[in-house]
C-alpha cells in the first residue's frame, strides 16, 4: 500500500479590492448578473461571466424549474452560451457569483460537481485551462489558474476509448 494525495493550489484575496483591475470588473459583472437568475424556489442566485480570449464578455444565471432536476447551472448555461456564440474559441477567465437570499454571500463557493466535470471537459476541449474566480456579493475571492484544480481525479473522454 501507497498512500497518495493531490493539492490543489488557488490565490485567496480578502476581498474584489485586491484584484486587478480587469478581474474586478469581470467579478463585479457576475455579481450584478445574480439579479437576472432565476431562481424562485431556492432563491439561491448565480451568474458566471466570461472574458474569451478574444475580449468578448459571455454571461450565464442559473435557471430552476419547479421539477428541479430540470434546471441548469449557471456555469453550464454559461458553456452552453459560449460553444453557440464563440464556437472554437477558449475562455479566458471566468468569474462565478451568488446571492443567497436566504442567508449570507459573504464567501467564495465552488461550482457543483456536473458543473466541475463540465467545466473540466471544456478546458480539454479547447486545450486551454479556464483562469476560475470565485466569489460571493463580497468578502474573500479565490482564483484557481485552472478549472480542472477544482476536480483533481475528472472522468475524461479517455476513458471511454
Amino acid at each position: 500500500m501507497e498512500k497518495k494525495q493531490k493539492l490543489i493550489q488557488y490565490t485567496s484575496y480578502t476581498s474584489i479590492d485586491e484584484l486587478g483591475k480587469d478581474d474586478q470588473w469581470l467579478l463585479n459583472e457576475a455579481r450584478s448578473q445574480t439579479s437576472l437568475s432565476y431562481a424562485p424556489y431556492s432563491n439561491y442566485h448565480v451568474a458566471a461571466v466570461a472574458r474569451m480570449d478574444s475580449g468578448e464578455i459571455i454571461h450565464g444565471t442559473n435557471q430552476e424549474n419547479a421539477s428541479f432536476p430540470v434546471g441548469l447551472c449557471a456555469e453550464r448555461v454559461l458553456l452552453a452560451a459560449v460553444s453557440s456564440v464563440c464556437p472554437g474559441e477558449s475562455i479566458d477567465t471566468l468569474a462565478v457569483s451568488y446571492d443567497n437570499h436566504r442567508d449570507g454571500s459573504d464567501h467564495p463557493v465552488a461550482p457543483c460537481g456536473i458543473c466541475r466535470q463540465s467545466l473540466a471537459e471544456f478546458e480539454d476541449r479547447m486545450k486551454h485551462p479556464v483562469r476560475l474566480i470565485l466569489s460571493g456579493m463580497k468578502g474573500e475571492v479565490f482564483v484557481f489558474e485552472s478549472a480542472k484544480s477544482l476536480l483533481p481525479f475528472a472522468f475524461e473522454g479517455t476513458e471511454l476509448r
